[in-house]
Order: structure tokens, then C-alpha cells, then sequence
């Protein structure tokens, strides 16, 4: 107990001392905590605290705690709706990321449970960082809701992975039943502590609060917080899934605000001790011995993050910047990357290596974050006046289709034939995987039989069992091109209907990039399935030049249609021009015309630019209005003559009329941003 005391007392201490220095310093706190932990951890020689168990309570303390109060910013209701989206766009980052890291791992030459370990070490980004980094730069912003979101599927995949990973075999192969057996195990258990919660959590709280208590309310909120860690524990899952839950049924009771302020003196002090013991699991003498493992896989958790959870990001729907300063918020890894790394140390699936290089390669990614989140929003401004006009105007209608898709529901045979497709192009999807491993493994004893006995060159048995696989697989490879396009045309039919058939089809450019879209994204989708599974039988450069060749292929397509509808835009730019011009119409009639003019653009609305106005004067490059707003500037009306798809460096000058494009919560914030 004495040298837990004095332990503790030491890293309250030199945080304290670091916490003033740091913000002296203007720099981040975090950077501090780390350095401080290095500085009196066992590895160098002034070594102030050296119990390892001490430092893991500690850490796991300020883990619980940080949970908890991330809990409280997702009630149950608020956690069903982000569940859907951030679902996609962590199971996306999760997967890539896992074959990124074995990929890495086998070009080190490790094992290939050691390569899936790694894989597994790099997928997972960590909750406790972020929420102190977007804390200290006080960031509440809507892209911050799909972070939480996404870190919250992290946390689910990791505890699955958890479970799966001691059943893999020495070969790295799964028992299929063992992880329907996990996910099934979980599920129940998130539901049955959900559902009971539910019962009894919100009264209870409402009750304590009612006491006007504010210690009482204190100790009963975090007494929760520590009765459903351990109850997770108890089932065998991580105190950090069971804190969350229990903050997430506090918020349940409405007076979570309330409850966040009480608790965030606490939440912060094990905070800071979490970081200061992180700290001390850094060790010099390891960095150098692995500097350029940890180096790769520092460059492949910052660039593979950034660019998988951007990606997914934008799949669903959002804005390019805001698909952006999510990737660069989710780039580094954190403690469940150091409980999968002692994992495989614990069973002797990996080597003793690798959980250093997971402790460091997490220490470098934790000091490049806070400057990742704080230049995120001038990158992506950035980024986003250097795009050309074709991909702008691309992702801002891109955007406003996904929001009218999810303000649409399937219904009947529309319904019954997409669910159909996917099926078809599942299936074809697995007919084709085992087409290339079949192939794989018996082509190298059909050759050698053939040369037996026809006396044929290699090359040409080569060339031979290529064009044979080619042509097996052709019929599939057109089935899924059929397939995809057929459901990009159910889906791009319910946001913009083909109309009269006897007249103009104005839909028809834009229904047309839907659909390439659609088949460039879901075919790109395909393939990297393709690369990741069937990686082990093949060579990896053979596998990486077919996918880039046929990426190639599909992004000349996809440019094309792109091209297109650009023109589309410019064309309707002028029919804008006419309708909007003053006195003509009234503003409503002046909507309902152009949505009919112009399906597939959204509604085209009108913002006055005003004497009071705070972009008078400035150029559209200056305000970022697309980077920070994701809404299109189809045409300026001015006197004498309007300005047709106008360039960034366009001036707006008082009494412009901006005609703008976009989601609705896109044109509200143009709105909030331009008057």
C-alpha cells in the first residue's frame, strides 16, 4: 500500500508540474503526460516507479473513467441513430487496416499469426486520447459525432477480436463457428445489459438528482461507472465496454450535462495519470532496436487511418472535409492495441517484439494527433480549393443524393430485386474468390504434369492457366458489373424518376454518374475483398497490379461520367441564371421550377448577399464556403450578367444572389456562414 501511495503521489505530481509547463508553452498537455511518464518509468535511470501492476491499474482507472464520461455524450437513443453509419465506416477502416497491418507484418518476414496480430494492433484507434485531445481544443463539432460513433464500433471490434484471436490455429485460420459463437455472445450480453439497465438506471438517477445532492450525485454516478465495468469484466469483456454502457444509461436519465460537470475533475485527474503510465511503457533501447519497423508502422497507422476512415467517411455521405478531419482525428493507436499486443505475448503466438513496437509505434501517434486534429480543418480547406471544379461539383451533389436516399424507403418489388442483386453479387463475389485460389493452388502441379508430357515451356503453361482462369471467371466478373449497375439504377430511380418518356430526360446525366458511381465504389470494394483473401495464395505484386489495372479502368469511367456531369451543371448554371433573374417569379415558384428543370441537383436555393454581410468583398477560395459547408455555388446573379460555375477566385460584392446546391444541413450552414 505504501508504494502504491507513493507511486500514485509521483504521477499526480510531476502531471501537475507538466500540465502548468505545457500550457505555458501553448503546446498540448498530452505531449507532457507522455514525457513525463517516460521520464520517471522504469526504462530510464532515474526510475521513480517501477511496479508494472501499478502501472497498469492506474492506466485502466483513467480508462474507466474517460469511458464513462464519453457514455454520457451518447444516450441509448442518440448511440441507435450514429450506430448505422459510423458501423460501416469502422467495419470498412477495421478491415483494411487488419490487411494493411498483415501485409506489413509478412514483409518483415513474421509468421502469419504474428502479421494478423499486427493487423489487428493498427485497426484500432484509441477512445481515452481523443476524447482528452478534442477536450483540450474544445472541439464540438459534427464531424466529433461521427469520430465518437466510430470509435465506438472500434471498441466492439476490438473486444470480438479479443475473442477470436486465441482460437486462431498456427497458420492463422479461424474457426468460422468460434466468431459467429463471439459475436453472438457479445450481442446478447450488450442487449441483456441495455434492456435491464433500462429498467432501472435513468429512475435511479433521477432519484439521486433529486436530492440535491451534488456529492451524492457524484458518488452514485461513478459507483455505476465501477459496478458495470466490473460486470463486464466478470463476462469476460473490457471495463472500458461495460463504463460506457453505464454512462450511456446515466444520459438516460436527461440530466447528463448536470452529471458531465460533476464528474470531469475526476474524469480528468485519471486522465492524466492514464497518459503519464502510457508514458512509462515507452522503452529507448526498444525504439532503437525496431526503429524502422516502428517507423513503418507509425507511417502506416497516420496515412492508413487518415485515408480508410476518410473514405468511409465520404461513402456515407458526408462532406469531403468533414470525411477528412475525421480520418485525421482516428490516427493513432491506444490501449486496446496494448491488450492485443499482450495477448499474443501471453499465448506465445508472437514473438516478445511486438508489444513494444505497438507500445511506441502508439507513443508517436499519440504526439502527432493533437497537431493533427488542430491543422485538420485548414488541410482540408485547403484541399478543397486545390480540387478541380468536375470532382467539387461530384462530391457536394454526391452528398445530397445519399440525404435523399435515407428520406426514401424501398418498398415492394423495388425492395425484393435489390435484396435479390446482393445476394447475386455475394455469391459471385465467393464463386470467383474460389475460382482464383483453386486455381492458385492447382496450377503449379498442372503445369508440371503438362510439361511431363507435352514438353511445353513454363511461360507459355503460364500464359495458358491464366487465359483459362480469365475465361472461367468472366462470366461472373460480368454478372457482378450487371448486378451493381441494375441496383445503382433502383436506387438512383427513387432520388430522381425518369419522368415522361416522351419528353427530355434532364435526370438523365446525373442518374447516370449515381449509377457509375455506384459501380465504381462497390467493384473497388469487390476487389479489395479479392486482394485481401486471395493474397496468401498468390504473389503479392501479381495481385496489386491486376487490382491497379482494373482500378484504373473503372476510375477513366467513372472521370468520364464525372466530365459529364459537370457540363450538365454549367448547362443548368444558365437556365438558373434565367429563372432566378429578379421580378420574374416568386422565390417558391422560383424553386419548383428549377427542381423540375434541373432533377438530380437537390433544391436550389437563394442567399442574398447583404451590406451587413461578412463576406463582402472576400473571394469564394477565402471563405471556404464548399470546405466548410459541403454546398455548391451553381451560379451568382448579378448585375448586368450573371456568373456561371464561378471559380474560387470570384469576388461577392453586396446585393449578389448566390444560388447554391447541397444537403439541407449543408445550406444551412452556407446560410449561417454567408449572412
Amino acid at each position: 500500500m505504501h508504494s502504491f501511495l507513493q507511486n500514485l503521489a509521483f504521477i499526480l505530481l510531476v502531471a501537475a508540474f507538466t500540465t502548468v509547463v505545457f500550457h505555458k508553452l501553448k503546446q498540448p498537455v498530452i505531449l507532457g503526460y507522455l514525457l513525463a511518464g517516460l521520464l520517471i518509468g522504469p526504462h530510464l535511470p532515474l526510475a521513480l516507479i517501477s511496479n508494472p501492476e501499478d502501472v497498469h491499474t492506474f492506466a485502466e482507472l483513467g480508462v474507466i473513467l474517460i469511458m464513462f464520461s464519453l457514455g454520457l455524450k451518447f444516450s441509448i437513443r442518440r448511440l441507435i441513430r450514429v450506430i448505422p453509419i459510423s458501423g460501416f465506416i469502422g467495419l470498412f477502416e477495421c478491415s483494411l487496416m487488419i490487411w494493411l497491418g498483415y501485409i506489413a507484418g509478412q514483409l518483415f518476414g513474421w509468421t502469419i499469426l504474428e502479421s494478423i496480430y499486427a493487423g489487428c494492433i493498427v485497426a484500432i484507434s484509441s477512445t481515452t486520447i481523443i476524447v482528452k485531445a478534442f477536450g483540450e481544443q474544445n472541439l464540438k463539432s459534427k464531424f466529433t459525432e461521427t469520430v465518437y460513433g466510430i470509435l465506438i464500433v472500434e471498441d466492439l471490434i476490438a473486444i470480438l477480436l479479443l475473442a477470436i484471436l486465441p482460437t486462431q490455429t498456427a497458420h492463422g485460420e479461424a474457426f468460422l463457428n468460434t466468431i459467429f459463437e463471439s459475436t453472438g455472445y457479445l450481442s446478447l450480453f450488450i442487449i441483456f445489459v441495455l434492456v435491464s439497465g433500462m429498467l432501472v438506471v435513468p429512475r435511479f438517477m433521477r432519484f439521486v438528482i433529486r436530492i440535491r445532492r451534488p456529492e451524492t450525485t457524484l458518488v452514485a454516478s461513478i459507483g455505476l461507472c465501477f459496478g458495470f465495468a466490473l460486470l463486464a469484466k466478470s463476462a469476460g469483456y473490457s471495463v472500458a465496454l461495460g463504463a460506457f454502457i453505464a454512462g450511456s444509461l446515466v444520459a438516460e436519465s436527461g440530466e447528463d450535462k448536470q452529471i458531465g460537470i460533476l464528474i470531469a475533475p475526476v474524469r480528468d485527474m485519471f486522465g492524466a495519470v492514464f497518459f503519464v503510465a502510457v508514458g512509462m511503457l515507452i522503452d529507448p533501447s526498444l525504439i532503437v532496436l525496431y526503429k524502422y519497423e516502428i517507423l513503418a508502422f507509425v507511417a502506416l497507422v497516420t496515412f492508413g487511418k487518415i485515408i480508410s476512415v476518410s473514405m468511409g467517411t465520404f461513402l456515407t455521405g458526408h462532406s469531403t472535409t468533414h470525411s477528412l478531419r475525421a480520418g485525421m482525428s482516428l490516427a493513432q493507436i491506444g490501449e486496446f492495441s496494448f491488450i492485443i499486443a499482450g495477448l499474443g505475448l501471453q499465448t506465445g503466438a508472437t514473438g516478445s517484439f511486438l508489444y513494444p513496437i505497438a507500445v511506441a509505434v502508439s507513443a508517436f501517434t499519440t504526439l502527432l494527433t493533437p497537431w493533427l486534429i488542430k491543422f485538420s480543418a485548414p488541410v482540408s480547406n485547403h484541399i478543397e480549393n486545390f480540387m478541380p471544379r468536375t470532382l467539387l461539383t461530384f462530391t457536394s451533389l454526391y452528398c445530397t443524393w445519399i440525404q435523399q436516399l435515407r428520406d426514401v424507403s424501398l418498398k415492394g418489388q423495388s425492395r425484393s430485386r435489390w435484396r435479390k442483386l446482393l445476394g447475386m453479387i455475394i455469391g459471385d463475389t465467393l464463386i470467383l474468390t474460389v475460382i482464383i485460389i483453386g486455381a492458385a493452388l492447382l496450377t503449379p502441379k498442372l503445369i508440371i504434369m503438362a510439361q511431363f508430357h507435352l514438353k511445353l515451356s513454363i511461360l507459355l503453361l503460364q500464359g495458358i492457366a491464366v487465359v483459362f482462369t480469365l475465361l472461367i471467371s468472366s462470366p461472373f466478373c460480368l454478372g457482378l458489373i450487371r448486378c451493381i449497375k441494375k441496383i445503382g439504377l433502383i436506387f438512383a430511380l427513387e432520388i430522381m424518376p425518369e419522368g415522361n418518356p416522351q419528353s427530355l430526360d434532364r435526370a438523365a446525366a446525373p442518374r447516370r454518374m449515381f449509377i457509375v458511381t455506384v459501380q465504381f465504389m462497390v467493384l473497388s470494394l469487390v476487389g479489395l475483398f479479392l486482394l485481401a483473401v486471395t493474397q496468401p495464395f498468390l504473389p503479392i505484386q501479381f495481385n496489386v497490379t491486376v487490382f491497379v489495372i482494373a482500378f484504373i479502368a473503372l476510375f477513366i469511367n467513372f472521370w468520364r461520367s464525372a466530365e459529364n456531369l459537370q457540363g450538365h451543371v454549367k448547362a443548368g448554371a444558365q437556365m438558373v441564371l434565367e429563372v432566378l433573374s429578379p421580378n420574374k417569379e416568386t422565390p417558391a415558384s422560383q424553386e419548383r421550377i428549377l427542381e423540375e428543370l434541373l432533377p438530380g441537383l437537390g433544391t436550389i436555393t437563394q442567399i442574398l448577399i447583404t451590406n451587413n454581410s461578412p463576406v463582402v468583398g472576400k473571394t469564394l477560395a477565402e471563405i471556404h464556403l464548399g470546405a466548410l459547408t459541403g454546398a455548391l455555388v451553381v451560379a451568382i446573379i448579378r448585375k448586368p450578367e450573371g456568373i456561371v460555375s464561378p471559380q474560387g477566385t470570384v469576388q461577392l460584392k453586396i446585393d449578389d444572389i448566390l444560388a447554391l446546391a447541397g444537403t439541407k444541413e449543408a445550406i444551412l450552414h452556407a446560410e449561417a456562414l454567408l449572412t
